[in-house]
């Protein structure tokens, strides 16, 4: 065995130590302990396991901000999640400006509130895209009026009913907003030294660029912090029945509004008739009155009807309902109902 010294190798040795050649101390093993420094100010209570499944929340949070908010601000929003990160709560409030606007959001069934907290400038151009303007932020900060935060409040609103959808997967929640504060001296929902995860997310709204950070504290979180975890998070989501999909796609189509249109009929003439079309010529159409007409629906015949009125208004009678595949237009099967 290669590990087994000969006895010649064990005399060498002994020869070597002996005429001091050789120190025993080089084949002392030493083990050296890895000392691991802990802060007991600041508890590791949000592994990184737990800020990545808020992350992955919150950007489907931030598609969603991303999908709504420009029907109400009339501007391409563009929504992307930055960072997350464990902190106390005394630095995140320490690193709060004056004014600042922060949402305070009541999480239940959750015990305890997150923040909300959105930049200033983006705040400013949010109030003069709602009120007309072309959504640029103020040169200098101010106070913001309770008219400005009456019309933040609506749109506060709108980014906590949002929230709902993200956070389905590890539970069902009903948030709503408590109430919003300019001064974060007023915004002490827990205690300055208890652990909080910030997620921050990077918001342009039309050329504005500004930051936007939710403060999760642990004690809002505690309860589902065993859910907060990839592996969980992505097996609820495979779990969910897919025909809750299945309706929301069909309600959405359903709502959709496709345009139909009536041919009255066709006629062909010359360049120089064209020419000298004049108000009060008739044109004659290939149609008798009697004749049904097409009923386009985009660019395919899918009914045959017949023209009328309506409360004053030119209507048609549908006459004949055109089923199959069409092709360039033309249907190859029709049948009547």
């Amino acid at each position: 065995m290669a590990d087994v010294l000969s006895q010649n190798e064990i005399d060498a040795l002994l020869k070597q130590l002996s005429t001091g050649e050789l120190d025993a101390d080089d084949f002392t093993e030493t083990k050296s302990v890895k000392v691991k420094e802990y802060d007991f100010s600041r508890p590791a209570k949000f592994s990184k396991e737990h800020l990545r499944t808020l992350e992955i929340i919150f950007e489907h949070y931030g598609r969603l901000l991303s999908s709504n908010l420009p029907a109400y601000l009339r501007k391409n929003v563009q929504v992307e999640v930055m960072n997350s990160e464990a902190v106390t709560y005394s630095e995140f409030s320490n690193a709060l400006s004056n004014p600042v606007l922060l949402g305070v959001v009541n999480m239940a069934p959750l015990s305890g509130n997150i923040i909300i907290e959105i930049a200033t400038n983006l705040g400013y151009a949010i109030i003069d895209r709602l009120l007309g303007g072309v959504g640029e932020p103020l040169e200098k900060k101010r106070e913001f009026s309770e008219i400005e935060l009456s019309i933040l409040e609506k749109i506060f609103t709108i980014l906590i009913d949002l929230l709902r959808e993200p956070w389905t997967n590890v539970v069902e929640i009903h948030p709503y907003l408590e109430r919003i504060e300019t001064n974060p001296q007023f915004a002490q929902i827990i205690s300055p030294t208890e652990m909080i995860a910030i997620v921050t997310v990077n918001i342009n709204i039309g050329g504005v660029e500004g930051l936007m950070n939710i403060c999760l504290p642990y004690l809002t979180l505690e309860d589902v912090m065993d859910k907060l975890n990839t592996k969980y998070w992505f097996s609820t989501m495979q779990d969910r029945d897919e025909t809750s999909y299945a309706d929301v796609i069909e309600t959405a189509i359903n709502r959709a509004l496709i345009p139909v249109s009536a041919e009255l009929g066709k006629s062909s003439l010359t360049v120089m008739d064209f020419i000298n079309l004049q108000v009060g010529d008739v044109i004659k159409l290939n149609r008798k009155i009697e004749d049904e007409l097409d009923i386009y629906v985009g660019n395919i015949v899918k009914f045959k009807a017949l023209p009328g009125s309506f409360n004053d208004d030119y209507a048609v009678k549908v006459t004949e309902i055109i089923r199959g595949i069409t092709e360039h237009g033309r249907n190859v099967i029709s049948g009547r109902d």
